[in-house]
């Protein structure tokens, strides 16, 4: 008998992913896995459950996997979703091996639950972003999913169009678009945004990142601030105290006021995101911007947040 995974049907409200989709099933097969998957798992993505019958996945109840399997996968796992990993607990067994995002660094709780329960955890999240395992850098691929689809949605939400267009009746000048942190999410939506014709400009307090910006044709905003030691020796962005970030604050307010539209994506590994755009500085853009912030679900809320004024 060979390996037995099961892929869980995602219990996170709006969470539309799945772990496994069909055409990778008989890759794991010539692994020698034999994989079960709960009924429903792959709808919300688009995968029906004759699609994973087709390729050789047998379909079962999610008690029938927590019960067989010996790995359990899933997109949100443990603190990733307290909630539905906290009801579920009690079907795990001692020896099984949980797969997916899971939030370690932060849901310290779910992951005393499991060790108690001895399951063994494997976060997604800590994987090594390397070059030998890019393949399996789940935050890089969907940071670029996010920052392409924050800017689907604004320039949806935006009563005014993002390109610069000529009419007979004059010209519509172009939306103009403030993408605040430089990572892989925010880097995409400079490219979008750019590809649908806005004036962009992006910020980060990594000096760094200042020619990754403009290589995408968007001006670098640079604030009067000291940021000497604002990245660590991973390339990722290091919390700062709060001095810091009031000073920041005071300065980003007159470049947010400039702009119709503002895409957040600012986040700092294991900790809650910092608040970049204060009630005041909404108050101050035009009637009828827009602000998609990626990074509230990692906030003092802790929900995605997405604002029209």
């Amino acid at each position: 008998m060979g390996i037995q995974v099961g892929v869980l049907k995602e219990q996170y409200p709006g969470e539309r992913r799945v772990a496994i989709v069909p055409p990778s099933i008989a890759a794991l097969a010539k692994c020698g896995v034999e994989l079960s998957v709960e009924r429903g798992a792959g709808l919300a993505a688009g995968f029906t459950d004759a699609e994973y019958e087709q390729k050789g996945a047998r379909l079962v109840t999610r008690a029938e996997i927590f019960s067989e399997a010996d790995v359990l996968l899933g997109v949100r796992t443990a603190g990733a979703d307290p909630d539905s990993s906290s009801a579920d607990l009690r079907y795990l067994r001692a020896g099984q091996n949980l797969i997916g995002l899971g939030e370690p660094l932060t849901a310290r709780q779910s992951y005393r639950d499991l060790a108690a329960a001895y399951v063994a955890s494997f976060a997604l999240e800590l994987m090594p972003r390397i070059t030998r395992a890019q393949s399996m850098d789940v935050l890089s691929s969907m940071a670029t999913i996010a920052g392409y689809k924050a800017v689907l949605l604004a320039a949806d939400a935006l009563p005014r169009m993002f390109p610069m267009l000529m009419t007979a009746a004059g010209t519509v000048a172009a939306a103009r678009v403030l993408v605040i942190g430089a990572g892989v999410a925010g880097l995409q939506a400079i490219a979008t945004s750019r590809r649908l014709g806005a004036v962009v400009s992006g910020y980060d307090v990594r000096p760094a990142v200042k020619e990754q910006v403009e290589s995408l044709g968007a001006r670098f905003v640079v604030l009067d601030l000291e940021t000497a030691t604002a990245q660590d020796q991973g390339g990722y962005a290091k919390v700062q105290d709060e001095a810091f970030y009031r000073r920041q604050r005071e300065l980003m307010a007159e470049v947010i006021a400039r702009h119709e539209v503002v895409i957040t994506t600012a986040a700092v590994p294991g900790q809650r995101a910092p608040i970049l755009v204060t009630r005041e500085m909404v108050a101050g853009m035009a009637p009828g911007s827009v602000i998609v912030d990626l990074a509230a679900e990692r906030g003092v809320r802790g929900r995605r947040l997405s604002i029209t004024r």
